[in-house]
C-alpha cells in the first residue's frame, strides 16, 4: 500500500535513508518537509512496515522529486517502479506539468527505472554528488 508519508512515519523513514545513502537526510529535515507546503511525500507498506518512501516538491507546475528508496531486503522487485509511478499519479493530481529529479550517474538501475517509465537525460550537473564525488543526471519528464 502507498499513502502519504505521515509525521508518525519519520522514525522508518530515516532508518530507509540511513540504508540506502552516503549521505542521508536527517530526522530534523524530514521534519522540515512534514511543514513545506510545497513538499509532498508518500511511504510504501508492507505488512504495516514501511519498506519505502518518495518525496517530491510542487514548484508551479514542475513536480521536484527530492528523494526515493525502498530498504535492501525489498529492492529488485519492482517495488521503486510502483513507488514511482504513484509519485508521479500524485503529481497529475496537482496539476503538474513537469517531473525532474537528479540521479547519480553510476546509479545504473535507477538510471533504467526512471528510463522506462519516460523519463529522459537532458543535463548533467557535475560533482553534484559528495561521499563519493560524482556528477548527477538531470532527467525530465513530460506529464
Amino acid at each position: 500500500m502507498i499513502r502519504p508519508m505521515l509525521t508518525k512515519d519519520i522514525d522508518a523513514v530515516v532508518a530507509i535513508e540511513i540504508e540506502s545513502f552516503s549521505i542521508p537526510w536527517s530526522k530534523d529535515a524530514f521534519e522540515d518537509e512534514m511543514k513545506n507546503s510545497k513538499a509532498y511525500y508518500v511511504v510504501m507498506e508492507e505488512d504495516n512496515i514501511i519498506i519505502g518512501y518518495g518525496g517530491f516538491w510542487k514548484i508551479f507546475e514542475e513536480g521536484h522529486f527530492t528523494n526515493l528508496a525502498i530498504t535492501p531486503a525489498y529492492r529488485k522487485k519492482g517495488l521503486a517502479k510502483k513507488l514511482i509511478e504513484a509519485m508521479l499519479n500524485y503529481c497529475r493530481t496537482l496539476d503538474i506539468q513537469n517531473a525532474t529529479l537528479e540521479v547519480r550517474e553510476s546509479n545504473i538501475s535507477a538510471l533504467k527505472a526512471y528510463s522506462a517509465l519516460g523519463f529522459c537525460v537532458e543535463g548533467k550537473r557535475r560533482r553534484y554528488y559528495t561521499n563519493p564525488v560524482e556528477d548527477a543526471l538531470i532527467m525530465w519528464l513530460s506529464l
